[in-house]
């Protein structure tokens, strides 16, 4: 564990698993990998509200050709723990995606089941292809009725409640700059 988060955050947080150091190393490998692959196309990168927004800055400033860029913002968690299973829409995109290759960019994928709503939606609005780019993934939660192929993963992670770069629990803890495990003693009250 951090000091700095031993001093900070008394006994919340658990562990670092992933330091923001290692993590910026793989989103400069992602970045690198999507200016390849993209290069020629029109890329539209779309960030999933609010926990992407961390990883979503740092991968544009990776990405080397033009983009465009917009948020979407849905929910299947609220405040609790656990996903759901029923995502809502927020907020949608502002532009039109008709022909466009699409890469949403998101936080973390659990069950799938936001991944697989975004996805279908931007497929009937005839985007050219979508693709997922995601921080951190977690195969052993995901849903075997959600088939959904993640295209670009900075990290794959064990099935731990975790906070930071972005992620949050009830809205904190999105500002620490490394992937930590949350005590369940927070999120079991």
């Amino acid at each position: 564990m951090s000091t700095c988060y031993t001093n900070s955050m008394g006994n919340e947080i658990e562990e670092v698993i992933i330091a923001s150091e290692k993590m910026k190393e793989r989103v400069k490998e992602l970045g690198t990998l999507i200016s390849e692959q993209y290069k020629g196309k029109k890329l539209l990168l779309i960030g999933v509200l609010k926990g992407s927004v961390i990883f979503f800055a740092d991968l544009i400033r990776e990405i080397t050709i033009p983009i465009e860029i917009d948020f979407i913002s849905v929910s299947s968690y609220g405040s609790s723990s656990v996903s759901s299973g029923v995502v809502t829409l927020k907020k949608d995109v502002g532009c039109d995606i008709s022909g466009k290759h699409v890469l949403i960019v998101e936080d973390i994928i659990d069950t799938g089941y936001t991944l697989r709503y975004i996805k279908d939606i931007f497929q009937a609005r005839k985007a050219e292809s979508v693709s997922i780019c995601c921080a951190l993934d977690k195969p052993s939660r995901r849903d075997k009725n959600v088939n959904i192929e993640v295209d670009y993963t900075g990290f794959q992670i064990p099935d731990e409640f975790v906070v930071g770069y972005g992620l949050d629990y009830a809205e904190l803890y999105r500002n620490l700059p490394d992937v930590c495990v949350l005590s369940p003693k927070v999120y079991s009250k």
